[in-house]
């Protein structure tokens, strides 16, 4: 059974944002990469920068732009195998979006946990990563992406480690300085917050991504239609590269024993 790393995501561009070092490293490394993305993205923006709701968003078009960057930062990353679950985009925590009948938040856990639960063995994934229970930051899409892999992962028990995405908040206050001492004001997320991100104590793996690094910018270069992602794409390789050296997790299940923290997801499951 060949390693094989399955990382399950809300949106088309969250694989980037959240995964895209660990991906790529482990792609090159010739590890089995499967990505399941589990909404279309149709509440992300439109070209120009036009937001959901109003006038000129067409929610059609949007997702099939997002499908289409999707493709391409899975070819930048590496990713072996992509897996779409195709449900709609809910939109952020309070839109009204979250009480569509056809949202992803709307839907029974239990059917996406079953669609991933049949990937879960069909790929025979050693690891697997996802999001915590607040999905990282509140995002409703990423909760249920949360609650369905968990369900999953249980149900059939076929990983040997599972994870949370996660970023240090010692991390999280050096990217506001890092930014600063460029002549950048970092995103209100990340400034003068510090209950945001994951204590560091409660990390488990850093996975050093420096090397790929660079094809971490570009697959976020791919998903360039989203507003988000333009902020990180205006510092440039340089400063981005900096930035994102390092992926963090939170280790949630293992039957290694490898002992933390690791610098590899695989730690315990083949040779150093």
């Amino acid at each position: 059974m060949p390693l094989t790393l399955m990382a399950v995501h809300a949106h088309p561009d969250d694989e980037a944002i959240g995964t895209g070092g660990t991906l790529a490293r482990y792609a090159d490394a010739g590890v089995r990469t499967v990505l399941v993305t589990c909404t279309n993205g149709e509440l992300g923006d439109a070209p120009g920068g036009v937001k959901p709701f109003e006038a000129g968003h067409d929610e059609q078009e949007v997702a099939a732009l997002r499908q289409r960057e999707l493709e391409e930062s899975c070819r930048v990353l590496g990713v072996t195998h992509l897996e779409r679950l195709g449900y709609h985009d809910s939109g952020m925590m309070g839109w009204p979006s979250n009480d569509a009948p056809d949202a992803f938040w709307q839907v029974p856990v239990e059917e996406p946990a079953e669609r991933i639960a049949a990937l879960l063995e069909r790929y025979r994934p050693q690891v697997v990563v996802t999001y915590d229970e607040n999905g990282f930051y509140g995002h409703p899409d990423h909760i249920q992406a949360h609650r369905a892999t968990m369900a999953a992962v249980r149900a059939t028990g076929i990983p040997d480690k599972t994870y949370y995405t996660a970023i240090p908040r010692s991390a999280i206050a050096g990217f506001a300085e890092l930014l600063r001492s460029h002549g950048v004001e970092p995103p209100e997320a990340i400034a003068d917050q510090p209950e945001f991100g994951t204590p560091d104590d409660e990390i488990s793996a850093v996975v050093d991504c420096a090397a790929v690094a660079g094809r971490k910018f570009d697959s976020l270069l791919a998903h360039g239609s989203q507003a988000e992602n333009i902020f990180f794409l205006q510092l440039g390789r340089e400063l981005f590269a900096e930035l994102f050296r390092f992926e963090a997790y939170v280790r949630v299940l293992d039957r290694t024993g490898a002992p933390v923290p690791e610098a590899d997801l695989f730690a315990g499951l083949r040779e150093p």
